[in-house]
């Protein structure tokens, strides 16, 4: 049985005051990849950004790798001199527009198995375009170079808020075919959110639903793929 990478227990957080969610508790085994689903304002960006602790924590902790995160500034979080952990792809994607491709990844990389080299075999697009300024790029290339600059940091676990909204279909394909090689077959731990469960349960593990401030709803995707039902409950949605 894989060891647990992530384990998050009884956390109530929102913005300042405002409690988005309340006594919400889950666990990611090591090597496994989680779909975080919702209707819209149920609170799954909020949960992504309090693992990365940029919302406030009213209650509860958050635990990666053994490790008690909640109390560490944003960018421990994310790495540190001997130890990195989260790779965050928010929805604002927050590349450097005034940076070309080459120098975003230069910029924030650090030693492992993701490299320049193997980012640019994951998204050619960017090898074409490594010398572009992230200003000179599309939306669907921006948040290829998103992607690409949280794996050279070479995480623990991968966080990709709705990394799909608004992208043409021959993008979104792209970055599916990428998420399910880094998520299945290279095994890094990953954590998507996404309104659209048809489009990330064949590349996921298993699933949560949020709705009115909790977990209402969980599951493997593969079980979720055949019977789609709770889904329909839940979201309003079939996945299929």
């Amino acid at each position: 049985m894989a060891e647990m990478l992530l384990e998050v227990q009884g956390i109530t957080c929102g913005h300042g005051e405002a409690v988005v969610l309340s006594d919400v508790s889950f666990s990611l085994p090591e090597g496994r990849s989680l779909a975080l689903l919702g209707r819209n304002g149920t609170g799954k960006t909020t949960l992504i950004d309090t693992l990365v602790g940029v919302t406030r924590l009213h209650a509860g902790r958050i635990s990666l790798d053994g490790r008690e995160i909640q109390s560490l500034p944003v960018h421990q979080r994310a790495g540190g001199a001997d130890w990195a952990g989260l790779g965050w792809v928010p929805q604002e994607r927050n590349i450097f527009r005034s940076l070309t491709v080459a120098e975003n990844l230069s910029a924030v990389a650090r030693k492992g198995p993701w490299t320049e080299a193997r980012v640019f075999d994951l998204f050619p697009r960017l090898a074409e375009r490594r010398r572009n300024l992230g200003s000179q790029l599309s939306g669907g290339e921006q948040q290829m170079l998103a992607f690409a600059r949280a794996l050279v940091l070479n995480p623990r676990l991968l966080l990709l808020d709705e990394p799909l909204e608004g992208l043409a279909p021959i993008i979104v394909e792209e970055l599916l075919r990428a998420i399910r090689r880094v998520a299945r077959e290279e095994g890094l731990s990953s954590i998507v959110v996404e309104q659209h469960p048809h489009m990330v349960l064949g590349v996921t593990d298993d699933a949560i639903v949020l709705d009115r401030g909790g977990i209402a709803y969980r599951a493997a995707s593969e079980a979720l793929l055949a019977d789609p039902s709770p889904l329909d409950t839940w979201l309003g949605v079939s996945a299929r």
